[in-house]
This record gives C-alpha cells, structure tokens and sequence, in this order.
C-alpha cells in the first residue's frame, strides 16, 4: 500500500526533532500526533513556530510520547511503500524519532512523493508514454495543485501528497483515453 508521510519539526536546525507527524494511506486512512519532547530535544525555533502555530507548550500538553508513536508508526507502516515531498527532512526526523525510541533508525524508508506519482502514471500509460512525458505530467500536477498558502501542518501536508497522486494517475488516465476502472491498467 502507498502512504504519504509528514512531519513538522523544531526547526531546520541539525539538533531539530519532530514535533508533529502525520500519514495517509491511498484509500484516505488518516493517523496525526503531535509529539511531546523527550528531555534531549532542546532546540527550538520561533520562526519555525510562527510558520506551524505549534508552541512548546501545546506538545507538552496535548503531544503523544514520542516513543509510543515511534511504536505504532512502525507496526502500522512497515512493508508499506512510504513517501514524503522532502525524504531527506522528513526521513531526518523519522530517524530521530525512531532512535529515541530505541528502534533501528532505518526501520521505515522514505522515497520522494514525486516517485510514487511518476510511478502511478507509468503503470498507466505503459508503453504510449512519450520521452519526458511522465517528469512533465508530475511537474505540471505539483505546479497545478501548489495552494496559495501552504499548512505547514502535517496532515495537512500528507494529505496534499495524496491528492497529488490521484491527480496524476487522473491525467494519466486521460491521456490513455481510457477513464474505466484503475483495474484495467493500473495493476499492482
């Protein structure tokens, strides 16, 4: 199964940490958590809280231990093809979040979102795919559906990925000529 996963973090600093994470499966299947700090998890930027709203004190109070949701997030997630917008940040605080909770740092993978639509739109069109044909359609899909004021919120964000896949197996679909059933052409 395809799952778009986000996280928000402390900052973009090394030390940063996840402080919110969230995933959607293809079929829409929704998990958010805001994560309370464990004590090494110091840092912190203002300028990162005034772009996700998040404050120390909102995760003190209402975050999940990180350690639970590391937890959940693997048994939940593991064989499942993971995507994120940006894998080198996203698969950062996967990694420290996995870490702090003393599971393998590399327990879950990430592969860039624009893969799984390139994918998506291969597994559709085939052999009528023309050269560059597939880069075009996702760059015009990500183009196409950029909102005029991103979340910044991880579910949100998540969730973005996910209507970004379905467009670009749409268009897909429209270029085959063929607007029946995924099952005809999109096999897995």
């Amino acid at each position: 199964m395809i799952v778009f996963l986000d996280f928000e973090a402390s900052s973009l600093s090394k030390k940063s940490y996840p402080i919110e994470v969230a995933w959607v499966t293809e079929s829409g299947e929704a998990f958010t958590s805001l994560l309370r700090p464990i004590r090494d998890w110091t840092d912190w930027s203002a300028d990162a809280e005034q772009i996700h709203g998040l404050s120390r004190e909102r995760l003190r109070d209402e975050g999940q231990p990180a350690n639970e949701v590391a937890h959940l997030m693997v048994k939940a997630l593991k064989g499942h093809d993971l995507y994120a917008s940006a894998p080198s940040w996203d698969g950062k605080w996967l990694s420290v979040l996995l870490r702090a909770a003393g599971l393998p740092r590399h327990a879950l993978r990430l592969r860039r979102s624009d893969d799984a639509f390139s994918e998506g739109i291969r597994r559709i069109l085939g052999s009528q795919a023309a050269p560059g044909q597939v880069a075009q359609l996702v760059e015009e899909v990500i183009r196409d559906t950029e909102p005029a004021q991103p979340a910044h919120r991880a579910l949100d964000d998540a969730r973005l990925e996910l209507h970004r896949w379905h467009k670009a197996r749409e268009r897909a679909r429209m270029l085959a000529g063929s607007h029946t059933d995924d099952t005809v052409r999109d096999v897995r």
